[in-house]
């Protein structure tokens, strides 16, 4: 054993043309042993009266044609242990060339062979050739997987047999069988794999010591994928991973064995709505479109929708100077690939300055504006109250100015579900500028507002997504603010999709709510990301589980549960996942009043008169905690009475 083992570590390390010039001598040995070899067999006896200088040049003339015929055909290119039923294939065709070419050459060297000889030797020289390929593929495949990881294959579509013939050639998993719900399929064998049910799929897994399963699921549905991955993770130690989507294998922009974690989408189980191609590019087509803050999460997917539906120009402005060179190069990549057009202009700036917005509006001519730039992560904001005001209130207001100084016809607001009863002064001040919105909407006609609400993105920054899966990653524990704290989830392209639609359906003032699906239990989205990452929750009932959950507390102004609409009265839309609420709101005169007394307490510094007009305004805000202002807070203990 030690000495095949050597063998094999030598081959294997072996220069590739030293390789080709092994499979050459040994073919030129086989070759005339597999002529004899068919004579012997047909004679019955070694047939020394055959043996003669005709004979002699007839094996010689075989053997030469023969091998030139195995390089020309790429016999000696392919190797042997990735080769494939093609490779066998051309093997049998040299061989019955070189049986043609062995009766051709006896007959014109007068060798006088029996017919028959060539027909054997067609069956000896293929086996001779064929099976020592075969056993040689079989024997490093083999020896090569015990250092593979095991794995099952869930679906045995295409999408799954191609995962199973790349995995054949990974050096990190190696598949053992497939599963699959197709009744027709199971039972069956494909590329040398069983196909088997899902039932007692633990104990399958076992006795193939696979402690992961690949998702192979191609064109399944949300609903169906997510199905799938709940049966999943209640199987205790199994780690679930995912290929890529069809659409990206295809498009090439990833490989069917870049196998990566179940994204937390994929538990949502939404199937996707086809969008309204009139509707995308009705504000957008031709025109030049202006996005604020451009580098956020929202505003950089926003860009890369707009720049899909052909527009005259895309303007970016964000106050991040890397934010905005990022989304930049990433457009121009986009502009390249597509031969795109679509001018892109990117400006640093605040959108608290309305005159330098004024001036970028009036230049280049916009269209019309999607407002993203905002403060939007709660914490943060409830300890820089003023500014928070300032960019999500103020910002929203000079922009909108701006937009009606420059003629723009559309403006939508990226607006948020924790505008609605808002707890913290975050909420508060998205659902101010809503206010404001509204006001203006109705204090002129030539600037279309609108302002769409949702929740929580997946992906985005601050989301505890990415979070958790850090903290599985080191080990635990993951953090969880309360047990029973619930949150609305869609992804980033699904929300700023249907905010490219819901900003071309506005008529003046409107406000839009994206249809958000189920509530998901925070809680129950940790549990189910340590099951499916392979690990167990240690908790008092399971002291010796991997990754244990704490929970911290509700932070400042964080509510348990949110809400998209303040009051009942809302109407469906041209779009299934798109509805519009009609909420009160205030007379431009009140709204300006209210403004100019926010702005004071803003410039004077005065937290808690900001607090107190949150309060006031028709928002809704029902605070919670104290006034959890750094500022404020650190002022007071010196003993400053108005920090």
């Amino acid at each position: 054993m030690k000495i095949l083992n050597q063998s094999l570590e030598f081959f294997l390390n072996a220069p590739r043309n030293t390789k080709r010039s092994i499979s050459i001598a040994y073919d030129s040995i086989a070759i005339p042993t597999a002529i004899l070899l068919s004579l012997i067999l047909r004679v019955g006896d070694f047939p020394t009266s055959h043996i003669n200088n005709a004979l002699i040049a007839s094996i010689v003339s075989t053997t030469a044609i023969s091998l030139a015929l195995f390089v020309k055909l790429g016999l000696y290119r392919a190797v042997v242990r990735f080769m494939t039923q093609d490779a066998y294939t051309r093997i049998g065709m040299s061989i019955a060339i070189s049986s043609l070419v062995l009766s051709t050459s006896t007959f014109l060297f007068g060798a006088g062979l029996p017919r028959s000889v060539p027909i054997i030797y067609f069956f000896i020289a293929y086996a001779i050739v064929g099976l020592p390929r075969f056993f040689l593929r079989s024997l490093l495949n083999q020896l090569s997987s015990t250092n593979k990881i095991p794995v099952a294959i869930y679906g045995a579509g295409i999408q799954g047999v191609q995962l199973a013939t790349s995995l054949a050639r990974s050096d990190t998993f190696r598949a053992t069988f497939f599963i699959d719900d197709n009744r027709k399929k199971q039972g069956s064998n494909i590329q040398g794999l069983n196909v088997e049910s899902s039932e007692d799929l633990e104990e399958k897994l076992r006795q193939h010591s696979a402690m992961k399963v690949l998702l192979a699921l191609g064109s399944a549905s949300s609903s169906q994928r997510k199905q799938v991955i709940n049966n999943l993770s209640k199987l205790n130690n199994i780690e679930v991973l995912t290929t890529p989507s069809v659409q990206d294998i295809v498009s090439g922009k990833a490989k069917i064995e870049e196998v990566r974690h179940v994204e937390v989408s994929d538990l949502l189980g939404r199937d996707s709505v086809s969008p309204n191609k009139k509707l995308l590019g009705s504000c957008i087509t031709n025109q030049v479109v202006l996005i604020t803050g451009a580098g956020g999460s929202i505003g950089s997917e926003i860009c890369r929708q707009a720049i899909d539906q052909t527009p005259k120009k895309i303007i970016l402005i964000e106050l991040n100077e890397y934010s905005l060179y990022q989304i930049e190069q990433e457009l121009l990549e986009i502009k390249k690939a597509t031969n795109s057009n679509c001018e892109i202009v990117s400006l640093l700036g605040s959108v608290q300055n309305q005159g330098r917005l004024e001036s970028i509006f009036s230049t280049f001519s916009v269209d019309t504006i999607y407002h993203a730039a905002a403060y939007k992560h709660v914490p943060i904001v409830e300890h820089n109250i003023v500014e928070g005001v300032r960019n999500n209130v103020f910002g929203t207001w000079h922009c909108a100015e701006a937009a009606i100084s420059a003629g723009v016809n559309s403006f939508v607001l990226i607006s948020t579900d924790k505008a609605v009863r808002p707890t913290n002064v975050m909420g508060a001040s998205k659902r101010v500028a809503e206010l404001v919105l509204q006001a203006l909407a109705e204090r002129q006609s030539d600037t279309r507002f609108c302002m769409v609400r949702f929740g929580n993105v997946l992906g985005s920054s601050g989301s505890v997504v990415p979070l958790f899966r850090s903290q599985i990653a080191s080990g635990g524990p993951i953090t969880v603010t309360h047990p029973e704290i619930i949150r609305y989830f869609m992804t980033i392209p699904e929300a700023s999709q249907l905010v490219l639609q819901a900003g071309a359906m506005g008529k003046g003032g409107d406000v839009f709510v994206l249809d958000m699906g189920e509530p998901v239990k925070i809680y129950e989205l940790a549990q189910r990301m340590i099951q499916l990452s392979g690990l167990t929750e240690k908790s008092e009932s399971n002291v010796s589980g991997d990754i244990e959950i704490q929970f911290t507390g509700l932070r400042p102004g964080e509510k348990l549960y949110e809400e998209l609409l303040v009051g009942d009265d809302v109407e469906g839309t041209e779009h299934p996942r798109i509805m519009t609420a009609n909420e009160a709101h205030l007379t431009w005169p009140e709204t300006h009043n209210l403004l100019n007394r926010l702005d004071k307490a803003c410039q004077e510094f005065k937290v808690e008169d900001v607090i107190n007009l949150l309060l006031d305004a028709p928002a809704a805000f029902n605070k919670q905690s104290e006034n959890p202002d750094w500022i404020h807070n650190q002022s007071l203990k010196n003993g400053m009475q108005n920090p």
